[in-house]
């Protein structure tokens, strides 16, 4: 049976007689580094807890960033608040003696239940439709001929990690066919999600493509302007990984040409600045 916890508060009250919580008050770089010198408000700080937001103030913490931390601090741990730590130089990390944490199931359900809104919403065209209603456009018909249904589709999951099955179950309940690939097989593919033994044929056979693939060296671009030609015509691409696995020029080309009929987004190549 497992134990019970109540947590009442924020940090402060979880690391209570373990540790003293300070939040981030500084700005820009230089004002972040020297906030960890005497007197300033980082100072013995051994440990970073860092979310996505803070990328606004601070940017990534690459390499220049990294060895100057090292430099200036004390700092020895860094935890990420979500599974993907590509904001982090991790390599860096290693070569000044910082530990990297990442919290890989956190955004789990949140993630998958934000990708099938998107699938729904591209499909059916909702935003479309929400956009003729508010300017009084709605009347006219054009809108209905460009719908799809989901029954009869077949989405293709390209990595099926954590998110990439929990996905999986919540559209394993619709009526769609599913097909996956992952670059290592998941141990636990059930029965109704086919295997698909190379990346071609799950372009050729998808409707619908998710990615849920981490960012690296050998995923960057990885959907590209081959990849997304290779889709059938009308395809739906969904990212809710990292927004530099995708080519954008090539991905705004084939929606410009009705190639991709429409993409479900939550990720951006530069987050937090949005183009």
């Amino acid at each position: 049976m497992f134990p019970r916890i109540l947590v009442c508060d924020e940090f402060e009250e979880m690391f209570r007689g373990v540790a003293e919580i300070v939040h981030l008050v500084s700005g820009p770089r230089s004002h972040f580094l020297s906030s960890f010198g005497p007197n300033g408000p980082y100072e013995g700080t051994v440990a970073l807890y860092r979310c996505n937001a803070s990328s606004a103030v601070i940017g990534k913490l690459d390499a220049p960033l990294t060895h100057a931390l090292a430099d200036t601090s004390k700092v020895c741990w860094i935890a990420q608040s979500s599974s993907g730590y590509d904001k982090i130089d991790v390599q860096a990390c290693k070569e000044r003696g910082i530990l990297v944490s990442n919290t890989p199931r956190a955004n789990e359900d949140a993630t998958a239940t934000t990708t099938l809104c998107l699938m729904i919403s591209c499909l059916r065209r909702f935003s479309m439709a929400e956009r003729s209603l508010r300017s009084g456009t709605w009347k006219t018909p054009c809108n209905a001929a460009q719908t799809d249904d989901i029954t009869g589709r077949t989405l293709g999951i390209f990595g099926l990690g954590d998110i990439g099955l929990r996905f999986a179950r919540l559209v394993h309940a619709f009526p769609m066919r599913i097909v996956c690939f992952s670059r290592r097989k998941a141990e636990s593919v059930p029965d109704w999600c086919e295997y698909v033994s190379s990346l071609e044929k799950l372009w050729k056979q998808a409707d619908v493509l998710s990615l849920r693939v981490p960012f690296n060296q050998s995923t960057a671009g990885i959907i590209g302007e081959k990849e997304i030609r290779t889709l059938r015509r009308g395809s739906v691409l969904l990212n809710t990984s990292r927004g530099r696995t995708v080519d954008q020029e090539a991905m705004i080309r084939a929606l410009e040409d009705g190639h991709l009929s429409s993409v479900g987004l939550d990720v951006y190549p530069d987050e937090p600045r949005v183009d």
